[in-house]
């Protein structure tokens, strides 16, 4: 990825997906809430943030357990990836997200979700940066 472009991120999970935005422009993200909605709610809340916010892409954060093998929870946080760019046409890029919703707690954040949402969108402007600088 190269040039500048602004995100939507998720942190994406059976109950509940934080989301958070942020640009290359600024390189930083913005956590802004936590959807508690499922199925055709959970993505009307979404395009509703899409249409809002006009994101070039988004990111979703896609768990691993530590020694970096996947499980269950890495295939549900895929499919939901296959589902946003099957419904909105967006890339979707895919970031390791292991332990952001235990750092987002232990830095006390008050909507968990929507914070690591946006730890993960940091962790992809850090490295999208790294490889635009090459």
């Amino acid at each position: 990825m190269t040039g500048e472009g602004s995100f939507l991120a998720f942190d994406y999970g059976a109950r509940r997906v934080g989301v958070a935005f942020g640009s290359t422009r600024l390189g930083v993200a913005q956590p802004l809430k936590t959807l508690a909605v499922a199925g055709d709610a959970r993505f009307a809340a979404i395009a509703a943030l899409v249409a809002e916010w006009q994101p070039d892409a988004l990111v979703v954060g896609v768990p691993f357990h530590p020694d970096g093998a996947a499980h269950e929870n890495t295939q549900r946080a895929r499919r939901f990836a296959r589902q946003l760019h099957g419904r909105f046409g967006l890339v979707v890029h895919e970031v390791d997200e292991r332990y952001t919703t235990t750092e987002a707690l232990a830095a006390g954040a008050a909507d968990a979700d929507a914070a690591a949402a946006a730890l993960i969108l940091e962790q992809f402007l850090r490295t999208a940066g790294a490889h635009a600088a090459a």
